[in-house]
């Protein structure tokens, strides 16, 4: 089936990043289908979340069962006798890294996306908030793509929106495409499983608020400084 360049396929999770990619896909894309996977993480809604999340933007979701991911590494997202790393670990990666994960993820998300006819795949990696994550670097993602259309003797182009932006700068993205409110209430991000502001102190969760912080104060001060500017015009 010939790929079409008009379609995307998201891959998505129900989080804030994958969630802002989702809604910066419609604006981009003429069709999106959206791709998500259980692989034996410790919660199950965020699934739940993807699936209503999808259905009210109008999109089809696939889901893929794939519980071989967690099994293959010890990490603390799968596995519930390990305790999460709520630091970096000096001079290696969090538990909460997956090995694996997105490798697996954008490769069967391109076989699925052949069988659709979809040239286009988004995925919500950040290089400049990426936790130590190796699979989440611009590197990878450029690997993956020539490798990916190598083995299917395809043109796949995976976009990575999120790539160079601050967690600030996501939230701003989100504000820019009308979706602020429906991220922040209806996506989850946190590693216990708890949606909207989440847990409070997992790394996901810190991220996240941090950023949500750091852009309402600038939007302030930038909302500020316009009335000021306004009224020096008069």
């Amino acid at each position: 089936m010939k790929l079409d360049k008009e379609k995307a396929l998201v891959v998505f999770s129900g989080g804030q990043d994958s969630s802002t990619c989702l809604f910066w896909a419609l604006k981009h894309f003429k069709e999106v289908q959206a791709i998500t996977f259980t692989y034996g993480q410790k919660h199950s809604l965020e699934v739940k979340m993807a699936a209503a999340l999808a259905e009210k933007a109008g999109v089809s979701l696939a889901l893929m069962d794939v519980p071989l991911i967690g099994r293959l590494g010890s990490n603390s997202l799968t596995d519930p006798t390990i305790t999460m790393d709520e630091e970096k670990p000096e001079g290696s990666f969090p538990n909460t890294f997956v090995p694996g994960r997105n490798l697996f993820f954008l490769s069967i998300a391109a076989v699925h996306a052949r069988e659709h006819g979809i040239m286009n795949i988004v995925t919500g990696v950040s290089q400049t908030d990426f936790s130590g994550y190796p699979d989440c670097r611009d590197s990878f993602i450029r690997s993956l793509n020539v490798t990916i259309n190598l083995a299917m003797d395809e043109q796949f182009v995976i976009h990575t929106p999120l790539m160079w932006l601050d967690k600030a700068q996501t939230w701003a993205l989100a504000d820019e495409l009308g979706v602020l409110e429906i991220i922040r209430n209806e996506t989850l991000t946190c590693y216990n499983g708890i949606p909207g502001d989440g847990c409070g102190h997992c790394p996901a969760c810190r991220l996240r608020r941090a950023g949500l912080e750091k852009y309402l104060q600038q939007k302030e001060t930038d909302f500020q400084q316009k009335q000021t500017n306004g009224k020096q015009g008069e």
